[in-house]
């Protein structure tokens, strides 16, 4: 396949008044043309950062410490803004959180979408670009286009506004779609639909995607793969059907325990005891060993590394050394 996109051992961190915090840790992904890479894990685990890592959308006081990003070949981890204002848009773009906090109030939503289109080809006629607008919209779902290209943010729901936003980030055809919790602020049934239509557009367009999101079970009808971080880091890594049918990692499992599916004739929902570690300061060993009901003495000395399931799957846990006793995890399949 394909590489479209690589991150090899990225490091991003933030200068606060109480120190140093380290949202991203040694991360290391790639990404296919064509694929749908999930990635999930509890708010604050640095998801959302390692997009915006890659966009360039930091913060003025991030900085990416270690690490390289290479996008088609290009290694771009010293782009300026000005270089990354020639490739955003046209080889990735994104969509983030909240629709409202992307979209003009005061603009219709046809000439949001059509600023989009003219700010990478300026060349283009007043007809082109509308017809253009008119075929983004069609795309995404939105029905009677022309009726609804003069319609502003408010006359539309949650879902059409998300759509919307979608329009907009497919004005240029980006090789890479980053889509930042794209669901969080819908009902579940619109869910659904947002996530269908990111699949048909990834497969009309060839479009390669990174799905980010805190729920495992939002994600499972639309990934290929799935990336599970905690504590800034991947802490498992396979394909969809790997990381929900045979989960190695005990926060993996925990995050499945967590899904609604298994408190079926339970009054409460499972939750992960604990917090999460503070990054300004990450604890010695696994960051998430205090957590874990399944920790050993290593995991309080030493930082596991990435374990070799398949060709496919990683997992970094020490209950995957061939010196660990074996468990049977409380999801998916047997450990050894």
């Amino acid at each position: 396949m394909e590489k479209l996109l690589e991150v090899r051992n990225l490091s991003v961190s933030f200068e606060s008044t109480k120190g140093e915090v380290q949202a991203v840790r040694n991360v290391s992904f790639s990404l296919d043309k064509g694929e749908v890479l999930a990635i999930v894990g509890e708010s604050g685990c640095g998801k959302s950062v390692l997009c915006k890592s890659i966009m360039k959308l930091l913060p003025k006081s991030a900085r990416i410490k270690a690490g390289t990003i290479l996008v088609n070949g290009m290694d771009i981890t010293d782009y300026r803004e000005r270089d990354m204002q020639r490739i955003r848009g046209k080889v990735f773009s994104m969509i983030f959180q909240d629709p409202m906090t992307s979209l003009n109030p005061t603009i219709k939503i046809g000439e949001q979408i059509a600023e989009a289109i003219l700010l990478h080809d300026k060349r283009k006629t007043k007809e082109q670009v509308y017809k253009k607008v008119i075929e983004l919209m069609e795309l995404v779902g939105i029905q009677q286009a022309k009726e609804r290209y003069h319609s502003y943010p408010y006359n539309f729901s949650g879902g059409m506004r998300q759509r919307s936003v979608m329009a907009i980030a497919l004005a240029a055809d980006p090789k890479i779609l980053l889509a930042d919790e794209p669901t969080t602020a819908l009902d579940v049934t619109i869910q659904a639909q947002i996530l269908d239509l990111l699949r048909e557009i990834q497969e009309k367009m060839g479009t390669a995607t990174i799905l980010v999101s805190h729920d495992l079970g939002v994600v499972a009808r639309a990934a290929d793969r799935v990336a599970v971080m905690y504590a800034g880091k991947i802490v498992e890594i396979g394909t969809a059907e790997e990381i929900y049918y045979d989960p190695r990692h005990p926060y993996t499992w925990g995050l499945m325990k967590s899904l609604p599916y298994f408190s079926k004739g339970k009054e409460t929902l499972y939750t992960i005891p604990g917090m999460p570690p503070s990054l300004l300061d990450p604890p010695k060993g696994d960051a998430y060993a205090c957590r874990n009901e399944y920790a050993l003495g290593i995991d309080y000395e030493e930082m596991p590394p990435m374990f070799r399931i398949t060709d496919t799957h990683y997992a970094a846990t020490w209950l995957l050394d061939e010196r660990a006793p074996g468990i049977i995890p409380p999801v998916g399949g047997k450990m050894h």
